[in-house]
């Protein structure tokens, strides 16, 4: 089926937006924080198959310095034929120029990230709303490196 894809935010329907979050699985994520988060950002892509959003992705980015790869979401039933692939690689062109592209990915997803040429940091550390979840789910270290 073909997609069509959109980086327009206008007609995006951010209730489901939500839910491609939620079963993707990334998070639970509110549908005005969404509305907010993907209107901050510099780049965006959406796929559509049938009028239905499959997939959802986003760039933060300084236009020079630095771009942040994030919320990169889809469907199940879409995983696993190429969409991640192709919806990272669209980002990625849309950020090219930026001296340095950075992800966080789900744990167990690193793999995925990089087939498409991301290296692991040495030095990354990050301050979580809720320091102890992001442990438990595998974003943070357990040792402190401080």
């Amino acid at each position: 089926m073909p997609l069509t894809w959109t980086d327009s935010i206008d007609h995006i329907d951010w209730h489901e937006l939500a839910a491609l979050y939620l079963v993707a699985p990334l998070a639970r994520k509110e549908p005005d924080d969404l509305r907010k988060a993907f209107a901050n950002s510099m780049f965006r892509r959406f796929a559509f198959e049938n009028g239905k959003l499959v997939a959802a992705g986003r760039v933060l980015a300084d236009g020079v310095d630095v771009a942040y790869l994030c919320d990169v979401a889809l469907l199940p039933s879409h995983q696993g034929q190429g969409l991640g692939k192709q919806i990272v690689g669209e980002l990625l062109d849309l950020a090219r120029g930026h001296k340095k592209i950075f992800l966080y990915s789900v744990p167990g997803k690193e793999g995925f990230y990089a087939g498409l040429g991301f290296r692991r940091m040495s030095t990354a550390m990050a301050i979580f709303e809720d320091q102890d979840a992001a442990t438990a789910r595998g974003y943070l270290a357990r040792d402190d490196a401080s």
